[in-house]
């Protein structure tokens, strides 16, 4: 892994390639190499996911890259510039997108983000006309154009107490106000006089806030705006992020709108999670990137109402803090411009295997065969031993929440939430509580496992619904006769409770899971020894994860998604985004169903 302190000493480096001449590039071995130069703003050439990347794509024995300083961008003229084979040009505040598209028409360099389509990025009525013509899922919008003289926005602007009329077009509140320019990012969401009116306004992060809540509920009377239906997305956004038409890194975080609060880590870095882009996702990110002629791009999505819908696209945009994006991204630049230059500057550059080609593995009956679907069962880690309660109870109670989980209509219930096993412990306080007062000998047999029972629910100080179980079963006809010398009259109708815990993941268990998951990532067959590209986000390909409710089997799920596709963090979110129930798929037999059978056979 790189070291995160190294950097290249960019305007050294720079400085030797500058004068309008081009001094061809060698290696220690004396071979040509490829100039790649970046030409941005030195907040973002020195950034760290620049420096990351860099000294990744430094690795590649025919690529040297060079950083334009921003004194020779802001202050020479492009004759000036250094002279480079491949040019990654990007705009951020303050850069001359301008001088950027003179030194490429001067150059000719092999153009990584296309210069043009920058100007387009930088104004939201042509990049929301792009994706329209794209055929790419947006949010209902009207535009209402006061920078144009042709225009009359009185005429085509109605304002009412819970709705704005946009040149007919009806927008009932909660809507969307955005600036034209998409490098204004005062966004407002005006909210209906139901929900107590007022706006929540949106600007670009500053410390922890992201927005704030106003109690103006009337829209802004001056600049042009885009104005749009609000997505509800269960207060979170999707941020992608392409390099090239077949790869995409995806993110979910806090949504800015939810409360204007940045949640961050003890880093104080925004905390974000992984998310699996479905198959229509990853199509829209190829279109994007394709569409908009950048390479390297980053947009958001918004997943509402069952659709995923395009609301911005940013240009040029790392993901942070994730080493496997940065091999990724460099691995993938690198191999883009040596196929592309290569053979024109006469390196003895061999192009290596690309996700693109076909995976051709041999099978057991010795014919070579396209890889299409690999499928793995795996067993949970190591665990905590398991441990088991049972107890009669007939107290009205637990018949009363036997009865509320439809406990009836198998005969048996299961409680794993939270709310339920809070449920369970209110019942075995409260019964505690009454033998303490009026001791009766019916209960005080049961007190020691009441009290058993109540220390286990208590157990972590909280419930996580992944590490404790109640299972209630129904007896019709009470328990049964333990032996011939039992009583054989008619006994009441009684449930058997089941309490079950341990069996948790134990430390080395995770380390199993998550070591086996990166054996596997580096052994999948179909990638000739080279490991995969995160699984989830290449365009090819697609994964799901199952488990079954077992706390156990589920943190290992967890664990092996991150080892397999090198995630960060903790497993919690990671469990919460990937792993799905294999038993309400279908995938598992439900062990209740099993055991049925099995008394069959």
């Amino acid at each position: 892994m790189a070291d995160p302190n190294v950097s290249l000493s960019m305007p050294e480096i720079a400085t030797q390639h500058m004068g309008g001449d081009h001094d061809t590039c060698y290696n220690d071995l004396g071979t040509k190499q490829v100039i790649v130069g970046i030409c941005a703003m030195e907040k973002k050439s020195r950034s760290k996911p620049m420096r990351e990347i860099l000294t990744r794509l430094e690795e590649f024995e025919y690529i040297h890259a060079i950083v334009f300083p921003e004194d020779v961008i802001l202050n020479e003229p492009v004759e000036n510039w250094p002279i480079c084979d491949c040019l990654i040009s990007f705009h951020s505040k303050g850069f001359p997108l301008d001088k950027a598209v003179a030194y490429s028409n001067l150059v000719r360099p092999f153009i990584i983000n296309d210069l043009h389509m920058q100007y387009d990025i930088q104004d939201r009525r042509k990049v929301y006309s792009i994706l329209q013509q794209e055929g790419i899922e947006l949010p209902r919008f009207a535009i209402l154009d006061r920078d144009s003289l042709e225009t009359k926005c009185n005429d085509d602007l109605v304002e009412g107490d819970d709705h704005v009329e946009v040149k007919g077009e009806v927008f009932n509140k909660p809507f969307v106000e955005k600036p034209v320019s998409a490098e204004d990012h005062n966004i407002y969401i005006y909210y209906p006089t139901s929900a107590g009116g007022g706006s929540q306004r949106l600007f670009r992060k500053i410390g922890s806030r992201s927005s704030v809540y106003s109690p103006e509920s009337r829209i802004r009377k001056t600049g042009s705006y885009i104005y749009e239906d609000f997505m509800p997305t269960d207060g979170t956004d999707v941020k992608v992020y392409t390099v090239g038409p077949d790869y995409a890194h995806a993110e979910a975080r806090k949504s800015p709108a939810l409360d204007g609060k940045v949640e961050r880590d003890s880093e104080g870095k925004e905390i974000r999670y992984p998310v699996i882009l479905n198959n229509a996702e990853k199509l829209i990110a190829r279109q994007v990137c394709l569409a908009f002629k950048q390479t390297v791009c980053g947009f958001d999505l918004l997943r509402a109402n069952g659709k995923s819908y395009v609301c911005d696209v940013n240009g040029f945009s790392f993901v942070k803090n994730s080493m496997k994006y940065y091999d990724d991204c460099a691995k993938i630049l690198g191999n883009m411009i040596l196929r592309e230059l290569a053979p024109q500057l006469h390196i003895p550059w061999s192009m290596p295997f690309q996700l693109d080609d076909p995976p051709i593995v041999p099978t057991t009956f010795g014919k070579m065969m396209e890889l299409r679907c690999v499928v793995a069962v795996i067993r949970h880690g190591d665990r905590t031993p398991k441990q088991k309660m049972k107890m009669e109870v007939k107290h009205p109670k637990f018949f009363e929440i036997f009865e509320k989980y439809d406990g009836f209509k198998d005969s048996h219930v299961k409680l794993k939430k939270p709310k339920q096993l809070q449920e369970v412990l209110d019942i075995s306080r409260y019964l505690l509580g009454e033998i303490e007062q009026k001791p009766d000998p019916e209960i005080e047999e049961k007190k020691s496992k009441l009290e058993q029972l109540k220390a286990v629910l208590e157990m972590y100080g909280h419930f996580s619904g992944i590490n404790r179980k109640v299972q209630l079963k129904y007896q019709p006809k009470g328990r049964p006769r333990r032996s011939s010398s039992d009583d054989d009259s008619p006994r009441e109708p009684s449930l058997v409770l089941i309490l079950k815990w341990g069996g948790e993941l134990t430390p080395a268990g995770r380390i199993q899971a998550e070591e086996l998951g990166r054996v596997f990532r580096c052994e999948y067959a179909g990638t000739q020894g080279l490991g995969l590209l995160r699984l989830h986000s290449t365009f090819r390909h697609d994964l799901k994860i199952y488990a079954s409710d077992e706390g156990r089997v589920q943190m290992t799920a967890a664990a092996f998604a991150k080892g397999l596709l090198a995630l960060e963090g903790e497993l919690t979110p990671i469990l919460v985004q990937m792993v799905k129930s294999a038993n309400t798929n279908g995938l598992l037999d439900n062990d209740h169903d099993s055991r049925d059978r099995k008394s069959v056979v």
